[in-house]
């Protein structure tokens, strides 16, 4: 490092990279207390005193078409971010998701600074599609600071940078996930607690909404006479649209906000219909068997066949197995769903081997007594000072 109090330029892409940079932050200032940061990030990152070079907002885009459609002025940003790298001096940048847009800054930064140390904070999905990426990281990349004890091993096989787990922050809430003593009733005792998470972003919950409805529907059959009692977490920027398609469900859920309200039905859920993603490793954590569904646009299926996994299930790859079912594009409907979750609403194979794998899920994921923002911090510091 350049400077004793070393300055860090920081760049997060969207809301779940915004809570990392924070804690990021937090934990390098633990350890050099002189640590001064600059960057893009959000609200988090601007409560720990980082002033956003532009909005955040502006780069948590999703999906080809979208991206296309705001191409002339990412380009633009792109431009603008590496030459504020390049004008801070920063003695490390920190990329911490969007690869789309922090790899090309970091690209560029490093062609006119070969000095400069760059830091991956979660990994892109070469392990999932375009495994040549992996590769060509080692050009720009020093160190990856991984989320899935998995990623590792990945980039080792893939020829990538170096790359350390340093854990997913899930794994420091999994009191708030899980019950306590008769928080969650026993399976059959009662209504059906079902939890229905629809995704995040307007597309997933857009193309979710109709076949999840048709599902409740058809298990409400299946089910008989026992009462289904539906929560649905919500986030705020989707709610108009969730608030529209339970219009036509055959069972109107309780609309619940907010992480605390949120895990406190994930303590009291039976099962879960999940949109896959984040959520599936909150289930899993929570001890929630599920069923998950996924759709794309036209576009984007068209490229599944680069896909280099055989689920998308994200608790399935941190177990290194398939325990979780799940349904993408014309599997999607409802008749499957409902037939998948029929089980889990009892005392079933189907649901004691879902329950089983998610009792090894805290071994795969443990970390030794540091918390994933602890151990991010310490292994950029060491990146720094090689």
């Amino acid at each position: 490092m350049s400077r004793e109090a070393p300055l860090i330029y920081l760049i997060a892409g969207e809301e779940s990279g915004d809570a990392l940079g924070a804690g990021l932050m937090r934990a390098i200032r633990a350890r050099v207390p002189g640590a001064r940061f600059v960057g893009i990030g959000g609200r988090r990152m601007a409560g720990e005193g980082l002033d956003s070079l532009f909005p955040m907002a502006e780069l948590s885009i999703m999906g080809i078409l979208p991206v296309l459609a705001r191409l002339p002025s990412l380009l633009r940003r792109i431009d603008e971010t590496t030459k504020a790298v390049l004008a801070a001096e920063p003695d490390a940048l920190v990329l911490i998701d969007s690869p789309d847009f922090t790899h090309r800054v970091a690209r560029r930064a490093r062609r006119k600074r070969p000095d400069l140390t760059v830091i991956n904070y979660v990994s892109p999905t070469v392990w999932a599609w375009r495994p040549g990426r992996a590769r060509k990281m080692r050009a720009y990349i020093d160190h990856v600071l991984a989320l899935k004890p998995f990623e590792p091993a990945a980039h080792a096989r893939l020829g990538g940078p170096p790359c350390t787990y340093v854990g997913h922050p899930l794994i420091e809430h999994t009191d708030e996930l899980r019950p306590a003593p008769g928080e969650r009733r026993p399976i059959g005792e009662g209504p059906l607690e079902l939890l229905v998470l629809p995704g995040s972003r307007r597309s997933e919950v857009s193309r979710l909404m109709a076949p999840f409805g048709e599902a409740i529907g058809r298990l409400r059959e299946a089910l008989g006479g026992r009462e289904i009692a539906l929560t649905l977490p919500a986030v705020d920027h989707v709610l108009p649209l969730i608030e529209a398609g339970v219009r036509d469900w055959p069972i109107a859920p309780t609309i619940v906000h907010g992480e605390e309200a949120k895990r406190a039905a994930f303590r009291r859920a039976h099962a879960a219909l999940a949109a896959s993603g984040t959520v599936t490793l909150e289930l899993a954590l929570a001890a929630v068997p599920m069923v998950v569904a996924y759709k794309v646009s036209r576009l984007e299926e068209q490229l599944r066949w680069l896909l280099t996994v055989d689920t998308i299930v994200l608790a399935n790859l941190v177990l290194g197995e398939k325990a979780i079912p799940e349904f993408v594009q014309a599997d999607c409907r409802g008749d499957t769903l409902a037939a998948a979750l029929a089980p889990l609403a009892a005392d079933t194979p189907a649901r004691r081997a879902q329950l089983d794998a998610f009792a090894r899920i805290d071994a795969a994921m443990d970390l030794g007594g540091e918390t994933p923002s602890e151990a991010a911090a310490r292994v950029t510091l060491e990146t720094m000072a090689k």
